[in-house]
């Protein structure tokens, strides 16, 4: 474990065999994964500011809040809006906050922080979450949440890695991901609107063979997810050669968002990475509720967990 004081945040270096990763505290974000020095992530500089999302751990909710706006038991709340060009809440409340150690090793860490009770989530729900780095197997990550407070709160989460399968672009890689099923957005602000399956837009949105991406651009949920024996879910990404890299997660988390990165004004890192995001519940689940979880006053769950490793 290596610890370093930087703009990102502590730093924790972990490694196990051909593995790195590195974990900054800020967030509770995955800044660097590289296996024998191949880049399966996008990579930021330890003393930069942490570009938008890239890597953070997403909770209370993954994704957005439309307009801001929910109402849980019967209580109207307003969220800051913290994705101002669409007008919603983005991505939960502790993406910015800082993660205190709990407990590591040279191959893992334990990061804890508390949400306190605001105006617009009256709820202290303890976040805690674990990155294990296994020679074997890869990256994996875990997260659980205890409620301490007097009333049952809302809760989602979901990570946000760009997966990097080799040289080049997203455009030049192909992916796999058998989901029969993808929600329709909104262009403009992505409102999440109607279900369907991926074969109404087969060019856009099915990938359940394996083949490349090109230019297609997606922001999008998708759901009926085809798991193996073990009831896991995949997402794999790799480059003309083969190499790349794989996403699993169980049946915890429904739903997985994917995301081309498609750069408004086509800055650094323009479909640099192919953004894949197990999450909890989809877009807006606190004003629709599908598949939010429910916390119990005093009660602390294990929520989700997915893994990260080299093809």
């Amino acid at each position: 474990m290596t610890h370093t004081a930087d703009i990102s945040g502590t730093q924790h270096v972990l490694r196990a065999g051909a593995y790195e990763a590195a974990i900054a505290s800020v967030g509770a974000t995955l800044r660097q994964l590289r296996h024998e020095g191949r880049d399966l992530v996008v990579p930021f500089a330890a003393d930069e500011v942490r570009p938008a999302y890239r890597g953070t751990t997403l909770a209370p909710w993954p994704n957005r809040v439309v307009d801001g706006r929910y109402t849980f038991d019967g209580v109207e709340y307003q969220l800051a809006l913290t994705e101002p060009s669409r007008g919603h809440a983005l991505h939960g409340l502790v993406a910015w906050a800082g993660f205190a150690v709990v407990d590591e090793s040279e191959s893992h860490v334990t990061l804890a922080a508390t949400i306190e009770p605001q105006e617009a989530y009256p709820w202290r729900v303890a976040v805690t979450t674990t990155f294990a780095l296994d020679a074997d197997n890869g990256l994996t990550q875990t997260v659980s949440a205890t409620n301490a407070s007097a009333t049952r709160a809302p809760f989602g989460t979901g990570p946000h890695p760009y997966l990097v399968a080799g040289e080049g672009a997203v455009d030049d890689w192909t992916l796999a991901l058998r989901a029969d099923t993808v929600l329709g957005a909104t262009e403009e602000r992505l409102i999440p609107t109607e279900l369907a399956p991926v074969t109404d837009d087969a060019e856009r949105f099915d990938y359940r063979e394996a083949r490349q991406i090109g230019a297609t651009e997606i922001d999008h949920a998708y759901t009926g997810l085809a798991r193996d024996h073990s009831g896991l879910a995949a997402a794999e990404v790799t480059d003309g050669r083969g190499h790349g890299v794989r996403m699993l997660w169980d049946e915890r988390c429904p739903w997985v968002q994917v995301h081309t990165a498609d750069l408004p004004h086509r800055g650094a890192g323009h479909r640099g990475g192919l953004a894949v995001e197990p999450m909890t519940c989809p877009p807006d689940a606190f004003n629709s509720g599908t598949d939010l979880v429910l916390l119990e006053p005093g009660t602390t769950a294990e929520v989700a967990a997915w893994t990260i490793a080299a093809i």
